[in-house]
């Protein structure tokens, strides 16, 4: 078991603890409506208001809700895919983290409000993830990149996988994401008591997620299962150490790589899972966001400064 009072600081312990104290470690075996309505408070005080240039409406892309920040380069398109474990979050959820994105890159930033378990089951979120993909996609001829952080890398990926071939991805950032890998093995055994996530949480909200047990060999439910990782745009994924998915983001690189495509995978060290929210007060969250920022700023033109 790593000690964690060594490997996290006292401002990322700071966080941790006022997270806690919105959030308990004990938040997912609570009910549905209870985890929901506990997630979304916590959520709202970390909540960091809009910057003044950016401004946002609500709408439907092919049917599906959207929440739309108006960049400076209204050519420029990030689709944003929130966290949450595919049963809370929402809109509301990663508001002032995306109005964020608008700002740092200039991109016009298009929130997906996909479909959540377990009233909608997989592959319901996917579905949604690839409609309102494609609709943005449609609607543009510059470039659009994907990003989402936790389940919203899932995803992502998912999308950029369901999606290659068809039509043109910029770029990808995923930001502590799950992407499936071997739940006995790695990272999920050595961080299983993380702070901020748990190995058993994973395993509640895969449980939920699907009617009977998880599909295999699927990467629209988990991009590692694929069995081709050629084609798919350049990617960058950025975990957590001290966080069970750390090992997705390396794994999910090396699979890139051996496909010959562009991927680099950044861990960040002493950080935990959902340190989005930490941005403004930890040190070390600041940095990794200020690297999310260049990449996708680096991506939607098309650079790859990590030759």
């Amino acid at each position: 078991m790593p000690d964690y009072t060594k490997l996290i600081d006292k401002e990322t312990w700071a966080f941790i603890d006022e997270t806690a104290s919105y959030y308990p470690p004990d938040t997912y075996q609570m009910s549905l409506a209870d985890q929901r309505a506990i997630y979304d408070r916590m959520c709202r005080a970390f909540f960091q208001g809009y910057p003044d240039s950016v401004t946002a409406r609500d709408s439907t892309l092919a049917g599906v809700p959207v929440r739309t920040y108006s960049g400076a380069d209204a050519q420029a398109q990030i689709v944003y895919f929130h966290g949450g474990g595919f049963v809370v979050g929402g809109l509301e959820s990663h508001d002032d983290v995306c109005a964020e994105l608008c700002e740092g890159t200039g991109c016009t930033v298009t929130a997906v409000d996909y479909r959540l378990a377990p009233e909608h089951k997989h592959p319901a979120m996917f579905d949604d993830a690839i409609a309102a993909t494609r609709a943005v996609l449609a609607a543009t001829e510059g470039p659009v990149l994907l990003c989402g952080d936790s389940a919203g890398g899932n995803l992502a990926a998912a999308a950029a996988h369901g999606l290659r071939g068809e039509n043109r991805i910029t770029g990808q950032v995923l930001i502590y994401p799950g992407l499936g890998g071997d739940i006995n093995a790695g990272s999920y055994l050595e961080h299983a008591e993380a702070p901020l996530l748990t190995r058993d949480e994973i395993l509640y909200y895969g449980d939920i997620r699907s009617d009977g047990p998880a599909p295999e060999a699927n990467a629209t439910y988990a991009p590692l299962h694929d069995n081709d990782f050629s084609g798919l745009p350049p990617t960058m994924v950025i975990t957590a150490e001290c966080d069970p998915l750390s090992d997705d983001g390396r794994d999910y690189r090396d699979a890139i790589l051996a496909a010959g495509g562009k991927a680099v995978w950044i861990n960040e060290t002493g950080l935990v899972h959902g340190y989005l929210r930490a941005r403004t007060t930890v040190k070390r969250a600041r940095q990794s966001f200020d690297r999310i920022i260049a990449a996708l700023n680096a991506l939607k033109i098309g650079d790859w400064p990590y030759a």
